[in-house]
């Protein structure tokens, strides 16, 4: 098996930088889009050989250094009986904007609600059969509740924040219910045979560092805590949040991953020498001319050459209207760099 992606995690040597692309399954892959025209979102994610087809399909056009399961974060809210819709962005039905609410959550176990998604992974490790290792993930809490509490993807989540302020005792119990629930759905996708796992805290940067340390970080590392004896690697991406890095270095996960906002020698600086960092060119980058995305993707690396614990990633999600020849000329100024290193060293 390819394993460079495994190795970076656990900081160990390897031949070159691996590369994976967040949402690298999805909307900017013309396959994709013939796919979604005629299948909704939802029913994507709930079916699993469908599931598993996305999931493949960028792993068939590019050399990447492992998949990621095609789902969405809010999907293992189902354990709640949350009702939701996707047109195109997460709508839900009731609000969660009172302690009655929250007391009312009571979270079925992941298999009986999700069992679609062990499917898939299961259906993916056979598919796979080795190439590359397969990524889990869930969203961190505190950005579920930013979902739960707002109804809506919205920039600012003003709703959780008035919450967080107004009835921070109700934000606690939603964030407290919402970390064990995930613990519950990461031990699902590890046990179907998932070979590491992603924590998604999108919302994170939204919070100051005090807010952060009490709302968002305990949180998390309540999930590190729930899935570390299962012996995979566990990556946080924290978003926009360059105040935060080194509170979020305390997760307790073996991977940080950050966004394009802070080179990441600086980065790397900040948590010392024992984290893996993930990350992190910019995906606006995507959009220059190939010259321009290997000279930018070259900075990235330049970073973080020599010290062990590098996966090669974007700051955050690909943008659904980047061109495959950029996907391509990221891939080679990868590929290349590594070979002007190797050549460099002898």
């Amino acid at each position: 098996m390819n394993d460079r992606f495994l190795r970076a995690c656990r900081r160990e040597p390897v031949d070159r930088t691996p590369l994976w692309i967040m949402r690298q399954a999805g909307r900017y892959l013309p396959e994709y889009r013939k796919l979604r025209s005629r299948v909704g979102f939802l029913d994507l994610c709930r079916t699993p050989d469908l599931a598993a087809e996305v999931t493949l399909q960028p792993l068939r056009r590019f050399p990447l250094d492992a998949a990621i399961l095609f789902s969405d974060i809010l999907l293992p809210l189902d354990a709640f009986g949350i009702r939701m819709t996707f047109s195109p962005g997460p709508k839900i039905a009731e609000p969660i904007r009172s302690r009655s609410q929250v007391d009312a959550l009571h979270a079925q176990p992941a298999a009986q609600v999700v069992p679609f998604v062990a499917d898939a992974v299961r259906l993916l490790r056979r598919e796979l059969a080795g190439q590359v290792p397969l990524i889990g993930f869930c969203g961190a809490p505190f950005t579920l509740a930013a979902y739960l509490v707002q109804g809506e993807g919205k920039e600012g989540f003003g709703a959780v924040k008035r919450m967080l302020f107004a009835e921070p005792a109700t934000l606690e119990a939603l964030l407290e219910k919402l970390a064990v629930a995930m613990v519950d759905y990461l031990r699902l996708q590890v046990h179907a045979g998932v070979q590491a796992v992603q924590i998604f805290d999108s919302w994170a940067g939204i919070l100051d560092d005090a807010d952060y340390r009490r709302f968002a970080l305990p949180y998390v590392s309540q999930i590190v805590d729930g899935v570390k004896d299962l012996s995979v690697p566990i990556i946080y991406f924290v978003n926009g949040a360059p105040h935060l890095i080194e509170a979020a270095a305390g997760s307790g996960a073996n991977v940080l991953g950050v966004c394009w906002r802070t080179p990441l020698d600086e980065v790397a600086r900040r948590v010392g020498p024992e984290m893996a960092l993930q990350g992190n060119l910019d995906p606006h980058v995507l959009f220059a001319e190939p010259a321009t995305i290997r000279a930018r993707a070259a900075d990235v690396l330049r970073c973080m050459s020599g010290r062990p614990g590098h996966i090669m990633n974007l700051g955050h999600g690909i943008l659904p209207e980047t061109p495959i020849a950029s996907v391509e000329a990221l891939i080679d100024a990868v590929h290349h760099f590594a070979e002007t290193e190797a050549s460099c060293a002898t």
